[in-house]
């Protein structure tokens, strides 16, 4: 069997990825007593006086949501809430494993931004972060937007930010190796979708001057191929004003993100980039552009999304450790210091003398990574202030 055909037996055999343990025992009087009635009414009692000794007095603090509507589902695409499932399992053990976090799945049957919104604020007591997940753009875009506006708990998209933040850990040492600087180099990101346009934002922030994004219809414009955040994208990128399509865009760029489509770069399109080209072609399951071809082309370096090849780029090394910083430091958001914080912690554990072209980042299941992730959140919260009350 292939793997995919090997999961679909396991998952019949698993019957779930992911069970409730209970954290105490109850199988005598007394112990039922402490943990359940009598006793219990006096920690509800101080909840009910201070409602902020629900981090302390129960299992919120270290409780997440894994919250999509199955608009959005790895390369799957709009499949429903309930097909979404297994993917949100998967993302839940992984919490657990790799970050100590106990995350649950929420698979909202609803596309409406409101009542997204709404059903995330109703529960939102029962958390100490919330996860977005696989909900497609631009609607993505304002459930994050409203929903960090409105709870004062870590609110994170990890399509969005997760991928930017492990794509910028790469870049910072792929850049290392071939000897370039962040603000020299020509970046160009293909596919302005969530994770396109959060890469791109976050790649500016660290410092890349030269940026150009392509979609489907060609390089980003000001026009009406393309949505209002598209467009106001292509305003924000492209200071060479380039048009036409993806091929343009290519011509002499040090370093190609792809989170598009399968096989849509070609060998002669990796042919005309500069000197030492970088490419991380993470379309899933099938990449842009299958590494043995980038390579033959002339690649540098080359990171896919599949732990099938050297650089796999997956947001798995950001979102154990990045929400365990943020709930150790009862952080009130995730902002822009402890992202950059996230990113640089990644690009840490990989030394100037492990260094090389097929390992830029550290493997998925590296532990190092995820608590170096964790550290660096956490004093990052703290620095910038986004900390309320710091776990001991």
């Amino acid at each position: 069997m292939n793997v995919r055909e090997e999961s679909l037996k396991k998952h019949g055999e698993w019957k779930g990825k992911i069970e409730i343990i209970s954290r105490v025992e109850v199988n005598d009087r007394e112990k039922l007593s402490l943990a359940y009635t009598p006793g219990v009414a006096e920690p509800c009692m101080a909840i009910h006086h201070d409602i902020e000794k629900s981090f302390e007095l129960t299992r919120r603090w270290n409780t997440v949501p894994v919250i999509t509507d199955g608009t959005a589902v790895l390369g799957l695409g709009d499949i429903g809430p309930e097909a979404g499932m297994p993917v949100m399992e998967g993302k839940c053990a992984l919490f657990k494993a790799f970050g100590g976090v106990d995350a649950y799945p929420l698979c909202i049957r609803s596309r409406d931004v409101d009542e997204i919104v709404n059903t995330v604020k109703l529960l939102a007591g029962s958390f100490g972060g919330v996860n977005l997940e696989d909900i497609s753009a631009p609607r993505c875009f304002e459930i994050e937007r409203r929903l960090k506006e409105e709870l004062d708990i870590p609110v994170f998209h990890d399509d969005q930010h997760g991928t930017a933040i492990v794509m910028a850990a790469a870049l910072i040492n792929a850049l290392k190796l071939a000897g370039k600087q962040m603000d020299s180099v020509c970046v160009v990101v293909n596919g302005a979708g969530a994770a396109g346009i959060a890469i791109t934002r976050f790649l500016m922030a660290l410092g890349v001057r030269d940026m150009t994004v392509c979609d489907k219809a060609g390089i980003l414009q000001d026009d009406e191929r393309f949505n209002p955040i598209q467009r106001q994208l292509a305003l924000d990128t492209n200071p060479r004003r380039l048009q036409g399509t993806l091929q343009d865009a290519m011509k002499g760029a040090d370093v190609l993100i792809g989170v598009s489509a399968a096989h849509c770069v070609s060998r002669d399109m990796v042919r005309s980039m500069a000197q030492k080209p970088i490419l991380f072609t993470c379309a899933n399951p099938v990449p842009e552009i299958e590494p043995e071809d980038a390579k033959e082309a002339g690649a540098f370096i080359v990171g896919t999304g599949s732990s099938q090849n050297p650089n796999q780029i997956n947001n798995v090394l950001v979102f154990p450790g990045l929400f365990r910083g943020a709930l150790d430091a009862r952080a009130h958001t995730v902002n822009a210091d402890m992202m950059m914080a996230a990113a640089r912690g990644i690009a840490s554990c990989v030394s100037d003398e492990e260094l090389c072209a097929d390992y830029i980042l550290p493997y998925a299941y590296d532990q190092r990574a995820h608590d170096a992730v964790a550290r660096a959140v956490y004093h990052a919260a703290l620095q910038s202030g986004a900390a309320k009350k710091c776990r001991a």
